[in-house]
């Protein structure tokens, strides 16, 4: 566990640049921050990209998704556009270059979108090109996924692979009990910060998983995080989480 609370910047600095964008990442790091939480989706053609939502509505396609296009397809697109109409025209950036890039400069927490619409053999290469990507496992690079079948399967291709589940909003403390009670290899759980209490914390450092929450942003949030010691502090604005934290 860190000796103090991580900052990680969400999909970069999202407010600054288009999240998941090399200038949303670079500008996060001239925070000092010490992470960068990103999201994979798999293209057409098996390529992983970094991309979040469900669909592609922010580059006027809003009953599409990641995987109806190939990655040349997808190039063509300008992924900025939605952030600003005077941004540098930017395609979606693939997972290698990413990691490639940032992981020597900050830790990663790489967060896999496997879909309830994929097939599962489409679950099982994502999963499998993100753990050959990392490739050496030495802590600075977690691997995250809200579907906890995805999880099981990175633990039997890589066992010992730091693996973190996150919760959805309406999971609950008996939900989190039962998922460190069966699933003893999980590194730790990704909360989301409004069900994150004392007992929840007990929970955790009790079965001796780390805490990362998302998504704190407001004064509050950041400071009940802090105030509960997570080991991962996810914000859209780290260098406000920076800053309560160095005070």
């Amino acid at each position: 566990m860190p000796s103090q609370t991580l900052i990680f910047a969400h999909r970069g600095a999202n407010r600054e640049a288009a999240e998941n964008s090399r200038s949303a990442f670079d500008a996060a790091l001239q925070y000092k921050i010490d992470g960068i939480e990103t999201d994979v989706q798999l293209s057409r053609d098996q390529v992983p990209v970094l991309w979040h939502d469900r669909f592609l509505g922010k580059v006027g396609l809003p009953l599409k998704h990641i995987d109806d296009f190939n990655f040349a397809q997808l190039q063509q697109m300008n992924f900025a556009a939605h952030f600003s109409a005077t941004a540098v025209p930017q395609g979606l950036m693939r997972l290698d270059e990413f990691i490639a890039a940032y992981r020597r400069r900050c830790r990663l927490l790489i967060e896999i979108k496997n879909r309830d619409w994929e097939e599962k053999a489409r679950h099982q290469i994502k999963i499998r090109q993100t753990l050959d990507m990392v490739g050496e496992v030495d802590g600075a690079i977690l691997v995250s996924s809200f579907n906890l079948d995805s999880l099981v399967y990175a633990h039997h291709c890589v066992p010992g692979f730091p693996l973190v589940y996150n919760l959805e909003t309406e999971q609950t403390f008996a939900d989190a009990r039962r998922v460190v009670t069966e699933h003893s290899f999980l590194h730790g759980l990704c909360l989301p910060i409004e069900t994150l209490d004392q007992a929840m914390a007990a929970l955790l450092r009790e079965h001796g998983k780390s805490i990362a929450v998302y998504t704190c942003n407001s004064d509050d949030e950041i400071g009940k995080a802090l105030g509960l010691g997570v080991d991962i502090l996810i914000s859209d604005v780290p260098q406000k989480a920076l800053q309560m934290r160095n005070r």
